[in-house]
């Protein structure tokens, strides 16, 4: 039986990277590494052995190019983990003093790419009656837990939820299971050194996600592989 193919966006380090080790490890499982820097790709895809391909999640021609380029060389898709994503606000920044750009730049990553790759790749995965969709949320977005800080990202966030849920329902039924996840608080460059979760924590929860049985759950919210508020 030929592999699945998981395609990982932003995944040249930290959660993204990890998320592409441990898919490659599981086994049955061909993973394609994305990363907006191709060298930096191709240099992280050969530490784990396997394929890369540049992709700017932000951009609508690299995405088609992606896309193209997936359907010619596998004809399939049948995982999607939208984990790149960016946090622009400024240390201590607030509402009312933040900039235009840095919501449009945030948005555009974190929201309007995992879109871009949803329109690109879940009709491949249509074709096989069998996907996969993981968002890379974070508990910044939980409306449940909203508080000061970051307010470009934390909205971000709270929307890529949003899109979880409304093409989870969409979808209902036709193989394809949507989720989005927390890794918690890692130690990567955006999380910083006094993080207290490693890499390895912060990506588990999408390896289970993205390898879920048919009656497994769909339009949810993980951290840990247990559910948490919206």
């Amino acid at each position: 039986m030929d592999k699945r193919i998981a395609v990982v966006t932003g995944a040249n380090r930290g959660i993204g990277f990890e998320i592409c080790r441990q898919l490659a490890r599981h086994g049955g499982i061909r993973v394609v590494l994305t990363s907006r820097d191709g060298k930096k790709g191709e240099t992280a895809a050969r530490k784990l052995d396997v394929e890369s391909h540049p992709l700017d999640v932000a951009s609508e021609r690299s995405v088609a190019l992606f896309a193209g380029w997936l359907a010619g060389a596998h004809g399939r898709c049948d995982i999607l983990i939208n984990n790149a994503g960016i946090l622009a606000d400024p240390r201590g920044s607030r509402v009312l003093d933040s900039k235009l750009s840095t919501w449009r730049e945030t948005l555009d990553t974190n929201l309007i790419g995992p879109l871009l790759m949803i329109h690109a790749l879940v009709p491949l995965m249509k074709k096989g009656g069998y996907g996969r969709v993981v968002n890379v949320s974070s508990g910044q977005g939980q409306l449940s837990e909203m508080g000061v800080g970051t307010p470009a990202y934390r909205a971000s966030k709270t929307a890529l939820n949003a899109l979880t849920r409304t093409l989870a329902a969409e979808l209902s039924g036709s193989g394809i299971l949507v989720n989005s996840m927390c890794p918690g608080w890692v130690r990567t460059d955006m999380g910083g050194a006094s993080a207290p979760r490693t890499v390895e924590q912060g990506a588990d929860t999408a390896l289970w996600l993205a390898t879920l049985p048919d009656n497994g759950p769909t339009g949810g919210f993980f951290r840990d592989r247990k559910p948490i508020p919206w």
